[in-house]
């Protein structure tokens, strides 16, 4: 099973124009915690430390942090934004996912 967590590029542009106006040293955590209509959820938040045992993800002005328990949930998958009829927001595609819910925020394995 690859570890791997990527970012696509419509992903990376979006995240470094949010980290822009946040000022210098924000970084995006995406974490994965329990909740949500499918058993877990991904959370996103703005970070201005690493912890060490983080995933580091850098691509363009983007730099993407993953905990340690997250990490697992979300190896193989790829970050992508999306801008369509029902709005616009990141999305998770991750191949651990058995189900997830009709909003795409939560998911279960």
């Amino acid at each position: 099973m690859t570890t791997a967590v990527t970012i696509s590029d419509r992903a990376a542009r979006r995240i470094g124009e949010i980290l822009t106006g946040e000022g210098s040293g924000a970084m995006l955590r995406i974490s994965v915690e329990g909740g949500g209509c499918s058993g877990f959820q991904y959370k996103f938040d703005i970070e201005r430390a690493r912890g060490e045992d983080d995933l580091v993800i850098e691509r363009d002005n983007a730099v993407v942090l993953v905990d340690s328990a997250s990490q697992p949930f979300l190896a193989g998958s790829e970050v992508d934004f999306v801008d369509d009829l029902i709005g616009a927001s990141f999305r998770v595609n991750n191949p651990n996912a058995t189900a997830s819910c009709g909003c795409g925020t939560s998911f279960s394995v």
